[in-house]
């Protein structure tokens, strides 16, 4: 939050790294994403076939399909409220739903450490390609980069730098001896 707050309000339609969509839009992307993990532990029962039936749509051809969008009028600094407000939601159902409770992922069904450590990958690269669109410099703690990839690429390497490493298993960037992927996923599946 802290490095997004310094973006001119100018620099949100920017486009967002490598991504097609604007930096506005990964916010709202993002938001979304930090929201629907956190409604899959919601219910009394949470689905194990299917997502939460929200209406997910696009507000423009190509643009992310989101149940969650950032009223305009309210500037960057409403935006980033929208997001803070969604990591809270998330943070707040994985610390309080029982670990045993299985829930829906495309992926996979996972639990609340899963859905937690799939948000945390979620800003850490959407915040990459963030900063990458609006012209900022940051670096995510290397420890938080290790215990994701830890929990949820158990195929990376393991003798690289982990932030590199995340990138390249998010298929942002090379790695030296790897070559950019062009297709990845995560593996949110309880461990055992």
């Amino acid at each position: 939050m802290a490095v997004l707050r310094e973006a001119p309000a100018a620099a949100w339609e920017r486009k967002a790294g490598s991504l097609e969509w604007d930096c506005w839009e990964t916010v709202e992307h993002l938001s979304d994403d930090l929201f629907a993990y956190a409604a899959q532990l919601g219910p009394r029962t949470p689905p194990l076939d299917g997502n939460v039936p929200f209406v997910w749509e696009s507000r423009r051809p190509g643009g992310p399909a989101n149940a969650i969008h950032a009223d305009r009028a309210a500037g960057p600094t409403g935006l980033l409220q929208v997001l803070e407000a969604s990591g809270a939601l998330l943070v707040a159902m994985a610390r309080t739903t029982p670990s045993q409770v299985r829930s829906h992922h495309v992926f996979g069904m996972s639990d609340p450490e899963g859905f937690a450590a799939m948000g945390i990958v979620e800003t850490l690269v959407h915040t990459y390609d963030l900063t990458e669109g609006l012209g900022l410099t940051w670096t995510p703690p290397a420890d938080l980069c290790s215990r994701v990839l830890a929990r949820l690429f158990p195929d990376a390497p393991r003798d690289t730098e982990p932030w590199p490493t995340l990138l390249w298993a998010t298929g942002r960037t090379e790695l030296p001896g790897h070559p950019r992927l062009t297709s990845w996923r995560w593996y949110g599946m309880p461990r055992p």
